[in-house]
């Protein structure tokens, strides 16, 4: 079963930056990017956990904060030469009020 859920506001998220929300169990990490798309992902590198809603936004890829692993934002997939994959949410945003929704 998919939920949709309403998550933020555009306006909320800083361009490059991120909003955590936790679903269940599972801790999410939303991020605004350069060219307007707002990606979610899985919050933890799947190398030691770091959270990655604290990494540095580069194009549509997230530096975690705590080895500089980079993770595409888009696929989930680790960068090579590292090797790993997080989840990824489907995210829509409204155009007239700007609400973002993450489906889970």
């Amino acid at each position: 079963m998919t939920t949709k859920l309403l998550v933020a506001n555009l306006s909320e998220i800083d361009v490059k930056g991120s909003r955590r929300i936790k679903v269940q169990d599972i801790e999410i990490a939303v991020f605004r990017l350069t060219d307007g798309s707002v990606l979610a992902v899985e919050n933890k590198c799947p190398h030691k956990g770091g959270l990655l809603s604290e990494g540095m936004v580069c194009g549509s890829a997230v530096h975690c904060p705590l080895h500089d692993w980079k993770i595409d934002l888009r696929s989930g997939k680790v960068h090579e030469p590292d090797d790993g994959c997080i989840t990824t949410f489907e995210t829509e945003i409204d155009s007239v009020s700007g609400s973002i929704y993450v489906t889970i």
